[in-house]
């Protein structure tokens, strides 16, 4: 069987676009926001949180250039600046200046947001009959959900 993979029609081109742009968005801020925590977290459990951390950003970094990619992949503008993606993300910012558990819970409810839009885009993108988007977007909220089971777990117990 040959087949070539095709751009969606323009209308749901813009939103798995959209979905693409919201996950950019997300993960960048929530790379920095681990880079934050890493440089900030302090107490007896500094050495695993500050890999943690470290294991985090070091992922988002390379994701968020990956699903820019893609968008480019589909003939549109990659958005790269910082007061766009704060606009569009549900993830917040946070100048790193908590305590560790309240650093993990805010960062794993962060992952579970990034997820949730992923999920959401693997839907768009299957609508839109974008198997390739959807194959990404799936891969990438599972890396979320993995991220937020690891931090919730140093919340237990």
């Amino acid at each position: 069987m040959s087949s070539v993979a095709t751009k969606p029609e323009p209308e749901a081109l813009k939103a798995v676009v959209t979905g693409l742009t919201q996950a950019v968005a997300e993960t960048s801020v929530t790379m920095m926001k681990a880079q934050n925590y890493h440089w900030n977290v302090k107490g007896m459990g500094f050495g695993p949180l500050h890999d943690l951390f470290q294991t985090i950003y070091e992922d988002h970094f390379t994701a968020q250039d990956e699903l820019s990619e893609r968008v480019r992949a589909l003939g549109a503008h990659a958005v790269g600046r910082y007061d766009a993606y704060l606009a569009m993300s549900k993830v917040t910012e946070c100048d790193g200046d908590i305590d560790a558990k309240t650093m993990i819970a805010k960062l794993r409810d962060d992952q579970r947001i990034i997820a949730g839009t992923l999920q959401a885009l693997a839907s768009v993108a299957e609508e839109a009959g974008d198997m390739l988007t959807q194959d990404q977007a799936i891969e990438r909220g599972r890396i979320h959900e993995k991220f937020a089971w690891l931090l919730d777990a140093h919340l237990q117990g």
